[in-house]
């Protein structure tokens, strides 16, 4: 709907806007009324009863890893053993209380919001009316079971994927108790506590009247804008909200800084440990206050630094092996992002991708993908069973590496800023969704597309980087499937290209572990396995044709 132009038309519109906005809000209300009861009972007994069913299982069974993983020493394992049983009943008491609360407003905002985004669909006049009474009502208890569905998947798939993880760590210097050095934790933590309490508290009630500010006038700024949480039309309701309740989320962000001050303290004891040295502790008391300033300075975008001393408690950084020099790394990383442009317009907010629409197309390409592989004799039936039974890592992670990889050379042999997936879309910085749990996936993606690049592989490697990437360097599979490629001579670059390759396999175990990976996977295997169904009875028929 365009907004008509003018002073006495833009009055005209919000005159007119009002009771439909109120129609709408009380009818969302009339519907989650109705229907909250059933999701809130769907969601909190659901995820209740998975969280108590579970319990006993996942304090036994982490017990049970705990002994037997290599990565921890005799008196280490003592007292993780000693300490398990706290994390597991919070993990209850969190389970059990937020179920509650996520039936509750999953039963009660959905179907409002459902109500006002089926204004905004296409179609008549008279089919938004009636979308206005039918969405969010029976979808939204759908929506509800799905909600459980992929709470068990993470309360039993990832969780298990976790410990298998721990069981099959390997060939590391086990973690070992310091006893020697508990005493001086101790001290470490309690002057910790005693310093940061008090010094992190002045400093966020000192800061909570810019907080405000600054959060009003952005909010206001968006609102005018049209961006940010007022871009789409459907949230503009509930977002002005927040311009109402911000005192109460300054509130709020007031608590979390003080109960975090209690964090700050205690992490003391683990640089004391972690260093073997009191002393490095102490200094990490007095320079906890200069990091927590710093970081509330970048948060609300003041100036950088911090008037509190930060003195050094490390004895030096840790330098992890990189497949790449760091500098090197940073400096190609930032080279591929010349020319981009680099500031964010109207235009492009508007045009921004969809998260949803983005997982959506990563499944698509894995379901793809995993067709062709099966028609390519890569993959057969017996790696879906085992799959089926946990058995098997090259579905989940095999099939999702292969993808990422062929996305990652498609992206920069065309050139491309970011990313391209297969039907073409290209996901760059100005255009991806906005959030820190996507920046967590595409910032490492685009850092391994540049590190395959720098490698400047060809054809017969970049098809044996396609076939250690499936398998998982599994060489026995890596032989049996015979698609050209040979790894390279350079045994450095060898080196190289099956790091990266594991790296993929670790980046794709960590997305098989999110929320909804693992149903929208069954879906991926159910149609892999329909594939090779048809495929059977083809043959088969084929077979019947050639002996007639």
């Amino acid at each position: 709907m365009n907004v008509p132009k003018g002073f006495l038309n833009y009055l005209l519109y919000s005159i007119i806007f009002f009771p439909i906005f109120l129609f709408l809000f009380f009818l969302g209300c009339i519907k989650g009324a109705i229907f909250s009861p059933f999701v809130f009972l769907v969601i909190a007994f659901g995820d209740t009863g998975i969280v108590i069913g579970l319990w006993p299982l996942h304090l036994i069974w982490s017990m049970y890893c705990i002994i037997k993983s290599k990565r921890f020493g005799p008196y280490m394992k003592c007292l993780l053993i000693l300490l398990v049983p706290l994390p597991v009943a919070l993990w209850t008491v969190v389970g059990v209380v937020g179920s509650a609360i996520m039936g509750a407003m999953y039963g009660f905002i959905w179907p409002v919001m459902e109500t006002f985004r089926a204004i905004s669909k296409e179609g008549s006049i008279c089919m938004k009316l009636i979308r206005c009474f039918t969405d969010g009502t029976w979808s939204c208890v759908r929506g509800a079971c799905t909600v459980v569905r992929d709470f068990v998947d993470f309360s039993f798939h990832s969780y298990f994927s976790v410990m298998d993880e721990l069981l099959a760590s390997k060939g590391e210097e086990p973690i070992e108790l310091k006893v020697a050095q508990i005493p001086g934790c101790i001290l470490a933590a309690i002057l910790g506590i005693v310093v940061d309490v008090h010094v992190i508290t002045m400093i966020v009630l000192l800061k909570a009247p810019l907080m405000l500010l600054k959060g009003w006038h952005r909010l206001i700024q968006d609102l005018i804008g049209r961006e940010g949480p007022f871009l789409e039309t459907v949230c503009v309701p509930f977002a002005s909200l927040w311009i109402l309740l911000w005192p109460i989320m300054v509130l709020l962000a007031i608590a979390a800084g003080i109960i975090s001050s209690l964090g700050f303290g205690c992490f003391a004891a683990v640089v004391a440990y972690q260093e073997n040295s009191t002393k490095r502790g102490l200094l990490y008391v007095i320079a906890s206050a200069s990091i927590f300033d710093e970081y509330t300075n970048d948060l609300l975008y003041l100036q950088e630094g911090s008037c509190f001393p930060r003195p050094r408690y490390r004895k030096g950084a840790t330098s992890s092996s990189s497949l790449l020099p760091v500098k090197g790394l940073h400096e190609r990383f930032e080279a591929a992002y010349v020319g981009e442009q680099l500031v964010t317009t109207t235009t492009d907010k508007a045009t921004s991708l969809k998260a949803a629409m983005i997982w959506d197309s990563f499944f698509k390409t894995f379901e793809d993908i995993g067709k062709e592989l099966l028609r390519m004799g890569a993959i057969g039936m017996p790696d879906l069973d085992a799959w089926a039974d946990s058995k098997s890592k090259i579905i989940d992670n095999g099939i999702p590496a292969y993808a990422f990889l062929e996305c990652f050379l498609r992206s920069f042999k065309h050139g491309s800023y970011g990313l391209i997936l297969r039907d073409k879309v290209e996901i760059t910085r100005l255009n991806r969704p906005e959030g820190r749990i996507f920046d967590w996936l595409y910032e490492p993606m685009c850092i391994m597309k540049e590190q395959i690049s720098s490698l400047k592989l060809d054809e017969s490697e970049e098809l044996y980087f396609y076939k250690h990437c499936l398998y998982g360097g599994d060489e026995n599979r890596i032989k049996t499937w015979l698609n050209g490629g040979t790894p390279p001579s350079d045994e450095i670059k060898r080196a190289q290209l099956e790091g990266i390759s594991r790296r993929l396999q670790g980046f794709c175990l960590t997305l098989s572990r999110l929320p909804t990976s693992r149903r929208r996977f069954c879906e991926v295997v159910k149609a892999i396995e329909q594939e090779a169904k048809n495929s059977s009875i083809l043959a088969g028929g084929d077979d019947l044709e050639a002996a007639r």
